[in-house]
């Protein structure tokens, strides 16, 4: 990937996550990224060719601190790995992930962003099915989804709502039942 095209990406994540939606245009890219007029079309010829590529480029930052945690042996080494991710996610990495949260409520209306987000969401998905299988889940695909789900709900809450309360309780519950 070229330097100007991860410039660019950069610039329309801190767009998304400081201004949401509508402040992201191909000229304010181009000015956040401090890069010629015109480079953003270059590379995203569309509004929604800019809206794929972000979200493309989120998962690409994303997935190897998720495929780093849901490769534990134990349950116990899940639910670490989960509570470091979250607070990864919502203090180190918040801009990326008050994106991608803009970018969830925007596939609500548009089918072609809904389409890459859950190519995101599979990519990641399966790393937890794999992890539960392996810990001799009866049900690995339904209990990735529980876990899936409650962590997405933790994280909107800590990014929206700014709370932080300890996740571990929360996350013990979700993994007694996937593992049941």
């Amino acid at each position: 990937m070229t330097p100007n095209r991860e410039l660019v990406l950069d610039a329309a994540v801190n767009l998304l996550a400081t201004g949401g939606l509508r402040a992201l245009t191909h000229a304010r890219a181009d000015e956040r990224a401090w890069v010629p007029k015109g480079t953003t079309s270059n590379y995203f010829r569309t509004r929604a060719a800019l809206l794929n590529g972000v979200t493309d480029w989120i998962v690409q930052q994303e997935l190897p601190s998720v495929n780093a945690a849901f490769v534990p042996r134990s349950p116990e080494e899940l639910i670490d790995a989960m509570c470091a991710l979250l607070e990864v996610t919502s203090h180190d990495r918040r801009e990326l992930t008050t994106a991608r949260l803009v970018l969830f409520m925007e596939a609500s209306h548009n089918s072609a962003l809904r389409d890459a987000l859950t190519r995101g969401r599979s990519a990641l998905g399966a790393t937890i099915v794999a992890s539960l299988a392996e810990m001799g889940a009866s049900r690995p695909e339904a209990g990735a989804e529980a876990i899936a789900a409650c962590f997405e709900g933790l994280l909107l809450h800590r990014i929206a709502r700014k709370v932080a309360t300890d996740p571990r309780p929360v996350f013990e519950a979700v993994m007694a039942g996937a593992l049941s």
